[in-house]
């Protein structure tokens, strides 16, 4: 596809990144201003988000580690490689560690924790939408083969180079579905946050839909790694999203 917006030498600005950058521009966008119209501090909201995202940034880079642990032990040099570092690792590991770190800021600043997390999940999945088109662009999280009219064939050397995705070959688009459904989701989101509503619904809401989504798109995609139980078969991020979605439903369930 379109790996690199500007080449200097061996310098290059990656799509990915950019878009990856536009995505958080984007969602702050989303969050400040339902901030502003929950009442909520803006400025410890926006520093809020930063932290947010370099704990995600971290807490991706782990869950890849975990689960391409094999690959790492054997290989540990590649910890440090250009490829882990330019690597968005793996998205609900990220988004787990910004959980996490978002639960304790928000309890030393005092910020109301479920109030703050709906403001943030619109954001969240505006955010991620943009960033799924940067790995298309990219080619990282590709499809699996594809036969239908819609399939995509990357044939950009320099998309095989950074990403492995395979070339010549048909593949599903799996990027731009998750794309697509996680727009939806925010815009879902958005409209919700707008009416009446108690703490938790629309982080509820989200937790539900996103990883029904992904649960599905997971079938679509090229995997190397599993988590095989007897009786299902099942990869690590569609029983971490079978885990979000009994976790949103709870939230959806509780009492005001």
């Amino acid at each position: 596809m379109f790996p690199k917006v500007i080449s200097f030498g061996d310098f290059f600005l990656p799509t990915y990144g950019l878009l990856v950058a536009l995505g958080f521009l984007a969602g702050i966008a989303i969050v400040t201003r339902l901030a502003r119209r929950e009442g909520l501090d803006v400025e410890r909201i926006t520093n809020l988000a930063v932290y947010c995202a370099l704990a995600g940034l971290a807490g991706a880079k782990v869950l890849m580690f975990v689960m391409d642990f094999d690959f790492y032990w054997r290989n540990p040099g590649n910890i440090f490689s250009a490829d882990t570092l330019l690597s968005a690792g793996v998205y609900y590991g990220g988004f787990l560690g910004a959980l996490g770190f978002a639960w304790i800021y928000m309890k030393r600043q005092g910020l109301p924790w479920l109030k703050t997390a709906d403001i943030f999940a619109p954001g969240v999945a505006l955010g991620h939408a943009i960033g799924r088109l940067g790995c298309f662009a990219a080619g990282c999280c590709w499809g699996s083969l594809c036969d239908r009219p819609w399939a995509v064939t990357f044939t950009d050397p320099g998309a095989h180079a950074l990403t492995g995705v395979p070339l010549g070959i048909p593949l599903h688009p799996a990027q731009l579905y998750e794309s697509a459904a996680t727009a939806l989701v925010a815009v879902w989101l958005y409209r919700r946050s707008l009416k009446s509503h108690r703490p938790g619904l629309i982080l509820g809401q989200y937790l539900v839909l996103y990883s029904i989504a992904r649960f599905f798109i997971e079938f679509l995609r090229h995997h190397e790694q599993s988590f095989p139980l007897a009786v299902l078969p099942l990869t690590w991020t569609q029983w971490i999203a079978l885990g979000l979605a009994a976790a949103g439903t709870a939230l959806l369930a509780r009492r005001p």
